[in-house]
């Protein structure tokens, strides 16, 4: 039996996949890593087992495999494990891949599992355990030293929505989980529920109401009293799914849509807000409150930027038509004015993407954030490369929200970034007073490096890079365990 992935963008180069489980003790080091960084750097990506049973599949269809970074004593081991789930189970006992189109179980082999989630998103720990989560079903549980896959995870019962988030927001105050779920009734329903589960994992607040009609919810705000919900124009129908369609549709006439809701309030209570039509909203930098004003921080786009889920008709816009930048929404409670239109943030605007910040002031006044950025008239080795891969950033980025102001590196020719992930110093350091590690990941070698930034000297680059014997495909997002 033949077993080779497809020769085109979504399984070459950055997204090669890589299938690799592995436990490595003391990874190399070029530099020095500061001892006072001490606990575990959780990350999940989607990398196929089986090549796509329909010959050709999305990045965000593959299975979830988790890396962690256990950092102790300057040194770095790596553990890293599929999510053994229900899907990738039954293609293990099959040998092959038994699914079809990304979130659309109508299409899949008789002999896949019912339960179609990958896990791939993200990974957080909570209540001694780590969750693995993707926004299409509940979380998967697993063991946070030996990433033993404990099963399907329902908060021992408490949660009974068909799905869950994959961007949980922690309480800096009381390190409550607060998350929600969207198409909570199944596919293609509006149905919304939020949660706030406590750190000892105790179901504390939840809250259902419905949507104008089901769409995309990637992330959300969070902030003392409110909730966020930014709803995407990438609209879910059942029908569609049930002919054998894509799950998720861009509708270029529908607004940027935002539900905000009261944390202590109910679904009377929640108020909508219009951005401008064709725009993508995806994730959430930070958000905080004043007064009776809500400010949201986050990137956003003039259009479609996931070619996957083309409008009606099939197109999607030429991606050097789109153009992209960090942007705040203000929205006024004490104004009848529903209709919103968001501020850039910084100095120039760019192109940015997987936004985090300094999470003890999350959903707070804040100054500092951390993000991937993309500079088209930056030396790209595209003779040899060619065009730059989906998700291609080759800058780091440090923000000022305050004064707009920004820091960046840029690596080289050849090199681009995951996720950054901050660290705080210490537990009393100042905001954003840390360092930044993320993967970084060169398109000549085929190899990957997971590389620390000094926060207080950021343009000077990397102050240790750990070498990753094995080249890691592109992930989605993880977070930091601190010992």
């Amino acid at each position: 039996m033949s077993l080779q992935f497809p020769n085109t963008p979504e399984f070459t180069g950055l997204y090669q996949p890589s299938r690799v489980e592995t436990s490595i003790i003391d990874l190399e080091v070029e530099g020095m890593i500061p001892e006072a960084i001490k606990g575990t750097f959780y990350q999940v990506a989607p990398d196929p087992h089986y090549p796509p049973m329909l010959g050709n599949d999305i990045f965000f269809n593959g299975d979830g495999i988790v890396s962690a970074f256990h950092f102790e004593n300057g040194n770095v081991s790596l553990k890293r494990r599929y999510v053994e789930t229900d899907r990738l189970k039954a293609q293990r006992r099959e040998h092959r891949s038994l699914n079809g189109i990304y979130r659309n179980a109508y299409t899949n082999d008789p002999l896949a599992a019912d339960n179609n989630t990958t896990a791939n998103t993200t990974v957080i720990k909570h209540n001694g355990v780590l969750l693995a989560m993707k926004e299409d079903a509940l979380p998967w549980a697993m063991d946070l030293g030996t990433l033993e896959t404990l099963g399907e995870w329902d908060f021992h019962g408490q949660i009974t929505s068909a799905t869950f988030t994959a961007h949980p927001k922690v309480d800096p105050d009381t390190g409550a989980l607060l998350c929600f779920a969207y198409e909570a009734k199944g596919e293609a329903t509006p149905d919304i529920a939020y949660f706030e589960i406590s750190d000892e994992g105790k179901l504390i607040r939840e809250i259902w109401l419905q949507a104008p009609y089901a769409a995309m919810i990637h992330d959300f705000a969070v902030t003392p009293h409110y909730v966020v919900f930014p709803i995407i124009p990438l609209t879910a129908d059942l029908e569609r799914m049930k002919s054998g369609g894509q799950h998720f549709q861009w509708q270029p006439d529908l607004p940027q849509l935002f539900g905000i809701l009261p944390r202590n309030g109910s679904a009377a209570d929640v108020r909508w807000f219009y951005g401008p039509a064709n725009g993508f909203q995806g994730h959430t930098l930070n958000a905080y409150e004043k007064g009776n004003k809500i400010f949201v921080d986050m990137p956003v786009t003039s259009g479609n930027v996931f070619y996957f889920f083309p409008q009606k008709d099939g197109s999607v816009p030429p991606p050097e038509s789109l153009k992209a930048a960090l942007m705040r929404w203000t929205f006024d409670l004490d104004s009848g004015d529903a209709h919103v239109i968001p501020k850039i943030l910084t100095r120039s605007p760019f192109p940015c993407e997987f936004p985090r910040c300094d999470e003890r002031y999350s959903g707070k006044p804040y100054r500092y954030g951390f993000t991937l950025a993309y500079d088209p008239q930056l030396p790209f080795n595209s003779a040899t490369l060619g065009a730059p891969p989906f998700q291609f950033f080759n800058q780091l980025a440090r923000i000022d929200v305050t004064t707009g102001d920004c820091e960046m590196w840029y690596p080289g020719d050849a090199q681009c970034f995951q996720e950054p992930i901050f660290i705080p110093r210490h537990g009393k350091a100042p905001e954003g007073d840390g360092w930044v590690v993320c993967v970084m990941n060169d398109l000549r070698t085929r190899s990957s490096d997971l590389v620390i930034l000094d926060t207080a000297h950021w343009t000077n680059g990397p102050i240790a890079r750990i070498i990753i014997p094995f080249r890691l495909r592109m992930s989605l997002h993880g977070n930091w365990s601190g010992d």
